[in-house]
């Protein structure tokens, strides 16, 4: 019995694989961990983000895929780490690549913070030069709490705490002036198709 190969990233839709190689992080591995997450379902919306961060000791890249299927929201997320040297393997770099899968009727929210510098020259239809879109699950919370207060402003009593929990599975931050234009308008269409996706699941 023949096994089966996984997908590769020829499955993958042209514009799909063109912004990851223009993310520039080991394209081709990315390509095809997002394509065998996928596993040949159609893409209806994606969004490729890349970032790096600088620490005392090094630079590391790191770059997050958002990919929707009619059915599923596939993440995936790839990262720079330094060579284990207990494992006995001689290499200059080492790169961890991750997948998770999410089933559009397990996405509890979409939320978008736009970050809109001198309000008062806002262009209506701009939405700001940044945007912070962050999507829940539920496999990660966020819980914030500040002290209870009865409306007296003279009451000194002990009235606990009140808050709010917030999913907040993943967050990325995506701005104009370092991304560019067109990977901002990108986030804002994949967020509006995520958010009438959710609604229909």
């Amino acid at each position: 019995m023949a096994s089966s190969s996984p997908s590769t990233s020829v499955s993958l839709p042209a514009a799909l694989i063109n912004d990851i190689r223009q993310a520039g992080y080991y394209p081709a591995l990315v390509a095809d961990v997002v394509a065998s997450a996928v596993a040949g379902e159609e893409i209806t919306a994606h969004l490729v983000h890349q970032e790096t961060t600088l620490d005392q000791e090094s630079v590391r890249r790191h770059i997050t895929v958002l990919a929707l299927t009619p059915a599923r929201l596939v993440i995936a997320h790839a990262d720079d780490h330094a060579p284990d040297p207990s494992s006995g393997v001689q290499a200059s770099s080492v790169a961890t690549a991750s997948t998770e899968t999410v089933p559009l009727s397990a996405v509890r929210g979409v939320m978008l913070t736009h970050v809109v510098p001198s309000p008062d020259k806002y262009r209506p239809g701009s939405l700001g030069r940044e945007l912070t879109l962050t999507l829940g699950w539920g496999t990660v919370s966020r819980i914030d709490l500040i002290p209870a207060t009865c409306g007296d402003p003279q009451c000194e009593a002990d009235h606990g705490f009140e808050g709010t929990v917030t999913g907040d599975d993943i967050a990325l931050r995506i701005s104009a002036d370092a991304e560019g234009e067109d990977v901002l308008a990108q986030a804002h269409a994949f967020a509006a198709t995520m958010s009438v996706a959710i609604g229909r699941a």
